[in-house]
């Protein structure tokens, strides 16, 4: 039986009112868990998990996907509404969906963001479908050597987000890289730069951090400016469906294509996650934009970059699950748990052996994408209604949900003293005008870019071996040719700045 026909089948045996009222209710918790400061989607599926356990395995599984799928895209109504991303994916649609609400331009924020995260969650559940084995192989052909490759290519973005100044960007970079450092060293678990605190030893966990420079800076920049009375005020202008043209959109297909195959591509990789996909693809549509001054502003590309992108990365993540029974991000780590508690074993017998749940986890990952595109555009006004609670409620409200959110990661009060720490710095960096974005950048890559590179180098035992491998090769000289690129533009830029001052 080919691959049309069993997905056929899987969309009957899923078109009845349990299997669609356990999708419904997984997207739904997802969203909740995925709009909320300091929760996530691996978490609602961890305590979707349990709930399963009664339920056959296509029934059980199905819901943990409608709550993978629900948890990622919710996190855009946060980081739109009130620059908190709800889930480490969502970091970048914090750079443009916030300014465009601040403008008055919420509803169409959360329309495109909702619009390009459903058509980028069905354009890799496609390639999941019909292309899962054959990328699958090609996943396999990368060893630390070829990650590192693509952690330092993710690094040199650095040198495009701080285009304008180049100076305070890398200062912003290098800070977030020191804050990777504290805890057990990867590989061999040296504890370093503790400073013989226990609860050091775990190092600064992503949400926290997020949450700290995010939401907690945000917070005290609110209040600082609501003492001083020159807090604004935000409207909310009336739109027609979800805000934006045909016109628009047909502008925008570009961009999404590019975005959506950034996030399948880096999905298939283990360990490199959302968070990442959704960075690369913004620095991809700012470096290719012919407008690249207008992202940070509030430019709808930017937002349909980034929930493109790391909405793709669930179909991509799903390839290497089902195919080769390795998780390929924290949530599908806890799907693989999923497999174990139905007596199921995630790889390519799974296909030969329970080819109708691998189908009907196909069918559902597309029936869940369309059921979270109606629940969040259905509750599109409703959203937006956030922004008319007085700042005055909202804030202490906010602050609770972060500090609760933030010790229910690891359970203990270090995250929730980190959160304050981060907003500190948060708070600095908008004083002395640095940019945010390195510092993200650089804090979730540094921890991958250590460990892929003291792997590599224990498996061919010197760094110099890495240039034996074409994909690494690739990466490794397209990064350094960027750095030089845009060093150039910035001189170039600073020359013809210093002869308009001269004349």
């Amino acid at each position: 039986m080919n691959s049309l026909s069993m997905l056929g089948n899987a969309f009957v045996g899923i078109m009845n009112p349990t299997s669609l009222g356990l999708m419904i209710a997984g997207v739904a918790i997802g969203i909740v868990f995925g709009s909320i400061p300091g929760l996530s989607a691996s978490m609602a599926v961890a305590l979707m998990l349990p709930l399963t356990f009664k339920l056959g395995a296509s029934l059980g599984l199905n819901t943990l996907v409608a709550v993978y799928i629900g948890g990622i895209s919710g996190g855009l109504i946060s980081a739109i509404l009130l620059n908190m991303p709800g889930t480490a994916s969502s970091i970048a649609t914090t750079f443009d969906g916030h300014p465009m609400a601040q403008r008055g331009e919420a509803m169409k924020a959360l329309g495109l963001g909702i619009v390009f995260s459903f058509l980028g969650s069905v354009f890799s559940f496609i390639i999941l479908t019909f292309c899962a084995p054959s990328l699958a192989d090609i996943a396999l052909k990368f060893t630390p050597a070829e990650n590192f490759g693509i952690c330092f290519f993710a690094l040199t973005m650095v040198a495009i987000l701080a285009s304008g100044n180049m100076l305070r960007g890398l200062l912003a970079g290098m800070l977030g890289l020191i804050f990777t450092l504290p805890g057990m060293a990867p590989i061999d678990g040296t504890a370093r730069f503790t400073f013989g605190s226990t609860t050091m030893m775990a190092g600064f966990d992503t949400l926290p951090t997020l949450i700290g420079i995010f939401a907690i800076s945000d917070i005290l920049i609110t209040a600082e400016r609501m003492g001083s009375g020159k807090m604004q005020v935000m409207t909310v202008k009336k739109v027609k469906g979800f805000g934006f043209s045909m016109q628009e959109f047909v502008y925008h297909l570009p961009n999404f294509l590019r975005s959506a195959l950034i996030g399948t591509g880096i999905g298939i990789l283990p360990g490199i996650g959302g968070s990442t996909s959704g960075m690369l693809a913004y620095v991809t549509a700012k470096n290719m934009s012919k407008h690249p001054e207008e992202f940070g502003k509030g430019c709808p590309d930017g937002v349909v970059a980034t929930e493109s992108a790391n909405n793709a990365t669930i179909g991509g993540a799903m390839i290497p699950l089902l195919v080769l029974g390795i998780p390929g991000d924290g949530v599908t780590a806890m799907l693989l748990g999923g497999f174990l508690i139905h007596g199921l074993s995630a790889g390519p017998l799974l296909f030969v052996k329970n080819g109708d749940v691998v189908y009907g986890i196909f069918a559902a990952c597309m029936v869940s994408a369309l059921i979270m595109l109606i629940v969040e555009w259905t509750c599109i006004k409703g959203f937006v209604q956030v922004l008319k609670v007085p700042k005055h409620i909202l804030l202490p409200l906010i602050l609770v949900l972060c500090c609760v959110g933030a010790y229910a990661t690891n359970n203990r009060i270090f995250d929730v003293q980190s959160i304050l720490l981060f907003g500190v710095v948060g708070y600095l960096y908008h004083k002395f005008s640095l940019p945010t974005t390195p510092f993200v950048l650089c804090f979730l890559i540094g921890e991958m870019l250590e460990t892929y590179l003291r792997r590599g180098i224990m498996q061919y035992k010197s760094f110099g071996a890495f240039f034996q491998r074409p994909i690494f090769d690739v990466f490794f000289f397209i990064a350094i040719a960027v750095v030089v690129w845009t060093v150039i533009k910035e001189y170039k830029a600073y020359r013809a700045k210093r002869a308009g001052l001269n004349q």
